[in-house]
């Protein structure tokens, strides 16, 4: 079972929106069987762009497959992959504001960064 701070690191490196994550626990939860881009734009009721966005993101973090028909399935690369979403899920539903903060501390720090690339200094 993974550590607190594995599972805090996995969330702050691999969840760039709320949207992913939920993704992610949608696709594990249907491990079964392959989803359509519109049914979890449906189940998410989000958007094309948001999910196919998100999906990008787990497909390079190694947590999901596209077939060549768009159809997505959970199918976590590795074995400490599965265990870092398992234990991530289960943190997500005991607090689920906990986890939407590392995601927004860890998409906003990005944004600090540029932002701050910009700052006129005095010299």
């Amino acid at each position: 079972m993974p550590s607190n701070a594995e599972v805090a690191d996995f969330v702050r490196g691999t969840f760039r929106s709320v949207w992913a994550l939920e993704l992610l626990i949608l696709l594990r939860q249907n491990e079964q069987r392959k989803l359509t881009v519109a049914e979890m734009v449906a189940a998410l009721r989000g958007s094309e762009l948001v999910v196919a966005q998100s999906l990008d993101s787990l497909v390079a973090a190694g947590l999901v497959v596209v077939d060549e028909d768009g159809m997505a399935q959970y199918a976590p690369a590795s074995n400490p992959a599965g265990a870092l979403v398992e234990a991530t899920e289960s943190f997500y539903a005991r607090s689920p504001n906990a986890v939407r903060r590392m995601i927004v501390a860890a998409a906003s720090s990005g944004l600090s960064a540029f932002a701050d690339a910009f700052r006129l200094r005095k010299d």
